[in-house]
């Protein structure tokens, strides 16, 4: 329905799809209907217990990385893209992970401030804390790491003028953050990829999780960052959220040259 009523929402989605080289009509009527069940599966998610959401992952792909992180005692960043069911990332480490490794996760209020009460309580999670997108909550975050702890990041939203750079990503340039880089570098925290696919049918989730590549030579640690999302969206790209304006330019912030 959104997709129909919004010429805006329509036309962001159709051109993040074709800058990205999927012009398949079938492609683009998944990708609007995985749209809908990633919407319609959040409260679900938030309001049921917390057992009951971290049994809807029902296969996990590389949780050996994150005993070995773990066992490191540097720190985890986890990058997760709007890709697949974000939110259940975040909601199953907090229930499997030890208490001295709680995750926090940073939080930017959404634009419907009706729904920020829902997103906060159900996000009110043993071992799970969120930290606000500002100078505060940036410090938060290197607390947790630098304790030991985890934290998690969406990596592929347009940050603010200032904190990030133009990096391409499918082909376009995009603003991109540089945060995660820095905390991690700052820290010495393993940076991990993780994402959870949707299984047809309402089988669950599929957690997967994956240590970030290695910058190419002569490759910025934003396109490096863009380069490895990329990979991660080309394995499930239905599940994508195309209908986002990456490519915006941030109030303030020079346009790509």
């Amino acid at each position: 329905m959104v997709y129909l009523v919004s010429p805006r929402y329509r036309h962001y989605f159709r051109a993040n799809l074709r800058a990205a080289g999927y012009a398949d009509g079938a492609l683009l009527n998944r990708a609007i209907a995985e749209a809908g069940k990633g919407l319609l599966e959040l409260p679900a998610i938030w309001l049921r217990p917390h057992e009951t959401v971290a049994g809807w992952v029902v296969q996990v792909t590389g949780w050996d990385l994150v005993e070995a992180a773990l066992a490191r005692r540097r720190g985890i960043v986890f990058l997760t893209p709007h890709l697949g069911c974000f939110e259940i990332t975040a909601q199953y480490y907090a229930y499997r992970a030890p208490a001295n490794a709680p995750l926090t996760v940073l939080y930017r209020p959404p634009r419907k401030k009706a729904v920020e009460p829902l997103m906060l309580a159900g996000r009110d999670r043993p071992n799970l804390r969120v930290a606000s997108a500002d100078l505060g909550g940036v410090r938060i975050l290197l607390r947790a790491l630098k304790h030991g702890e985890a934290i998690g990041i969406l990596p592929d939203q347009a940050p603010g003028v200032g904190e990030g750079e133009w990096a391409e990503f499918f082909g376009r340039p995009a603003y991109t953050m540089t945060l995660a880089g820095r905390l991690a570098e700052a820290s010495g925290a393993q940076v991990l990829l993780a994402y959870a696919e949707r299984l047809p049918q309402g089988r669950g989730y599929h957690l997967q999780l994956s240590a970030m590549p290695q910058p190419l030579a002569g490759e910025s640690p934003a396109r490096a960052l863009n380069r490895a999302l990329e990979g991660l969206i080309r394995l499930c790209p239905a599940q994508y959220g195309w209908g986002y304006n990456r490519y915006k330019v941030p109030a303030g912030a020079q346009p790509p040259k």
